[in-house]
């Protein structure tokens, strides 16, 4: 079979991966040298590390993390009470696997959002699906979902998100609606996917802020004895922009108000 006919099927196959590789090949007289099986498993892995390219790419992509974040760009220098061995255990992602949440809570600008987003990210390369929202926007997109009628969907949606990171919990006040689906959430997700939670305001704080203590308890029943806790504090990170490395700088000026 001629060159040419053989990466136009290869390419009508999807097999773009292979396509490229072929195409390599035919170009460079190095491979001449290879027996038929390295050539074709040279064919086999590029087109796996093109699949698996694409799909990082479709997480990341769907994941709308707030900004670009990894843990390899996370300052410890920064006196805020960042437990650098639990960071590390959590880059294992093996809390992922065991379905358990992360609590994230300090003042603004301490770096909560940073961290939640780079370990999303890190969950993201390990093959699991993220989605970063803050909690204002995910109560007004419920709202809307009611309205049209895709609430059953949009549910469904965030019930299969491996890592879902709700941000700014907290900011504003509850009405009765929004504590319900809050816990509708978390009994979704409950022992089958992991939450990342990041708020201004203590843990030990959450049962007032919701206010009705049934839901209230069943919400923090559901979320917080599973969960690993990041309790920061010191000054923000905005104001110290010359100790911080670069990923966390980059965050800081893209985020002041």
């Amino acid at each position: 079979m001629l060159a040419s006919p053989t990466m136009e099927k290869l390419r009508e196959l999807r097999l773009l991966g292979m396509a490229k590789a072929w195409e390599e090949q035919l170009s460079s007289s190095q491979y001449a040298k290879l027996s038929f099986e390295e050539r074709l498993g040279h064919l086999v892995e590029r087109e796996h590390t093109e699949r698996e390219n694409r799909r990082l790419s479709s997480r990341l992509h769907k994941a709308k993390l707030r900004h670009h974040a990894c843990l390899e760009d996370i300052n410890f220098s920064h006196t805020r009470g960042l437990d650098r061995t639990l960071v590390l255990t959590l880059a294992k992602c093996r809390w992922v696997k065991d379905h358990r949440n992360l609590l994230i809570t300090g003042p603004t600008g301490v770096g909560k959002s940073f961290i939640a987003c780079a370990l999303a990210h890190k969950a993201c390369l390990e093959g699991y699906t993220a989605l970063y929202i803050r909690s204002p926007r995910l109560l007004a997109d419920l709202a809307v979902a009611r309205g049209d009628g895709r609430y059953p969907k949009v549910m469904q949606g965030l019930a299969k998100i491996d890592v879902l990171v709700i941000d700014d919990w907290g900011l504003s006040k509850l009405g009765d609606q929004d504590k319900r689906e809050l816990l509708e959430i978390m009994e979704d997700r409950h022992g089958l996917r992991s939450t990342v939670i990041t708020s201004q305001i203590p843990v030990k704080k959450w049962h007032e802020l919701i206010g009705d203590s049934t839901i209230a308890d069943a919400f923090l029943d559901r979320l917080v004895h599973n969960a690993y806790r990041m309790d920061l504090d010191g000054d923000s990170l905005r104001k110290k922009e010359n100790t911080l490395g670069e990923g966390e700088k980059d965050y800081n000026k893209g985020n002041k108000k």
